[in-house]
């Protein structure tokens, strides 16, 4: 029953849709209606500004983390712990509450692997932020950093089996997600960052 019960509730806090519901709050619309069709906090930034954008993203990433830490606070084992963090991912990405259509799972991934393992992030973050400032496309950093995630923490730790499938997997959940933008980017008609909103 505790592996049931953990996945359960990892899936409970990834499905929280804080953008959604912080831009409901604020401009009462739906955030998925905007740029990517996510309720990530690039999407929440371009729809409510950079402000509801940070609180956005603090917020997936705790949930995130907050999977990861209830995991092992219940006494799962290292195999269950790294199936909360994907568990947790998968709920972001496909909420029960907006019919299965969610965001992207980068900041819920983010702290799922700041709760599991905080250097891997580190040496991460340098990708993302290179990638990102040099072409000012987000979703380009994103899938980056999700692509490379796997290697880092191989090369990190390369025994932790659990840690690595955990990895593994996320990275294949947030580059699946990204399935729209790979398409847009290869067409050219990716949104920038900065670049005002689109509506769908």
């Amino acid at each position: 029953m505790k592996p049931l019960l953990l996945m359960l509730v990892a899936y409970w806090l990834g499905s929280i849709p804080f953008g959604y519901l912080i831009v409901k709050l604020v401009r009462g619309d739906d955030v998925r209606r905007t740029g990517s069709g996510g309720t990530g906090a690039t999407n929440v930034t371009r729809r409510a500004g950079k402000l509801a954008g940070l609180i956005t993203l603090f917020l997936d990433a705790a949930k995130g983390a907050a999977a990861v830490l209830l995991a092992r606070r219940l006494g799962g084992a290292d195999a269950w712990v790294a199936v909360a963090g994907v568990t947790a991912i998968f709920g972001h990405i496909f909420p029960v509450w907006l019919g299965f259509r969610g965001g992207k799972g980068v900041a819920t991934g983010l702290g799922v692997f700041v709760a599991l393992t905080p250097v891997a992030v580190l040496l991460l973050a340098p990708i993302f932020l290179a990638v990102v400032l040099t072409t000012r496309y987000v979703s380009l950093g994103s899938i980056t950093s999700a692509a490379a995630l796997p290697f880092v923490v191989w090369w990190l730790k390369p025994n932790d089996g659990p840690l690595i499938a955990c990895a593994l997997a996320s990275s294949a959940l947030v580059i699946w997600a990204h399935r729209s933008n790979i398409g847009r980017l290869i067409a050219g008609t990716e949104s920038r960052f900065g670049a005002r909103e689109t509506r769908r």
